[in-house]
């Protein structure tokens, strides 16, 4: 992992004053590990939930059985309602949520391995971002996890400060 990345981040939320959350699947809590190695992480970061299973992600995160009963584990509407579920379970400002295809097997008609949803969420905006990653399931999940630290640096930048 890139640490001057994680760096930056860690900057962007303490300029901001700003405590983030997150939600996987498929990088199966990558994501949280990578923050919170970063030391004074306790600063911004408050939680990271681990919903593997359809079940848990209606069940812990509130994401609608019949979203993924229509859409499917994998799509924008769930990491939608992930993402939207992990803030109102938490007192963080935003938060991110991870579901993919990392494989070797698992994939289904809609999306091929390697295809990973993400959302960035605060109170009041929604960001959604479908990137396709190559490479064996460990790449997969490390190359989400980097391209999320990513898109919350982006995110971050345009959040308003008060």
């Amino acid at each position: 992992m890139n640490r001057s990345l994680l760096e930056k981040l860690s900057n962007l939320l303490i300029t901001k004053n700003l405590i983030i959350c997150t939600a996987e699947s498929c990088t199966g809590g990558l994501l949280a590990n990578y923050l919170t190695d970063l030391s004074g992480s306790s600063q911004w970061f408050e939680l990271g939930f681990i919903t593997y299973s359809n079940k848990a992600k209606s069940n812990i995160l509130g994401v609608c059985t019949e979203t993924l009963t229509q859409y499917g584990s994998v799509s924008q509407e769930t990491v939608v309602e992930m993402a939207k579920g992990a803030l109102l379970k938490s007192s963080a400002d935003i938060s991110i949520s991870i579901s993919g295809v990392a494989g070797p097997t698992g994939t289904d008609s809609q999306y091929p391995i390697g295809s990973v949803w993400f959302a960035v969420t605060s109170k009041n905006t929604i960001k959604t971002y479908l990137k396709h990653f190559t490479g064996n399931r460990k790449e997969v999940r490390e190359k989400a996890t980097q391209y999320a630290i990513e898109i919350l640096i982006k995110f971050i930048h345009s959040y308003p400060t008060y």
